[in-house]
């Protein structure tokens, strides 16, 4: 009965921290957990597709400033992957990293690097019914269960997403 005690409040755990990512941070339209390398997968969507040299100069810029922040935080990121995919005229910007170094710090830099490069062509749902003392709760539970998912081994792969206006999580 401990093991399956265990292995659910592992699965809250990271229920609860990818809800509360999509929640305080409207920008990502999906964000996976795979259990088997430990890491987060955010997708961000755009509604045009960048150029070629544009998305370049862009995951530049994404990667110099983690590698900075991480330089500046003391952490040395064993997983940074970005990547670009099209699908008709839509882009989806795909942002992989470890959970062992990953912080709520990581995820407000990126989210504002994409907003200055991108602009209005950030698609991001409306946050307007959201307190600032409810950010700032979801803000806290996301360091909490980041804390978590570092200390113990989730032991399944998780998705969450948006779908009419709500945050669904699955596991998978």
């Amino acid at each position: 009965m401990q093991k399956i005690r265990q292995l659910d409040e592992e699965i809250s755990d990271g229920v609860n921290l990818l809800i509360s990512i999509l929640v305080r941070f409207p920008e990502i339209g999906t964000i996976r957990f795979d259990q088997h390398n430990n890491s987060l997968k955010t997708t961000f969507m755009l509604s045009s597709i960048p150029s070629g040299s544009e998305f370049k100069e862009i995951r530049r810029l994404l990667l110099d400033s983690l590698a900075a922040y991480h330089m500046l935080e003391g952490l040395a990121a064993t997983l940074t992957e970005i990547e670009l995919s099209t699908y008709e005229r839509m882009a989806m910007l795909t942002i992989l990293r470890d959970v062992h170094t990953l912080s709520k710090g990581e995820f407000a830099l990126i989210i504002t690097l994409l907003r200055d490069c991108f602009k209005d062509r950030l698609v991001s749902e409306s946050n307007d019914v959201m307190l600032e003392e409810d950010l700032l709760m979801q803000e806290e539970q996301i360091d909490n269960m980041l804390e978590n998912m570092k200390q113990q081994h989730i032991a399944q792969s998780l998705i969450g997403f948006r779908e009419d206006g709500r945050v669904v999580v699955f596991n998978k």
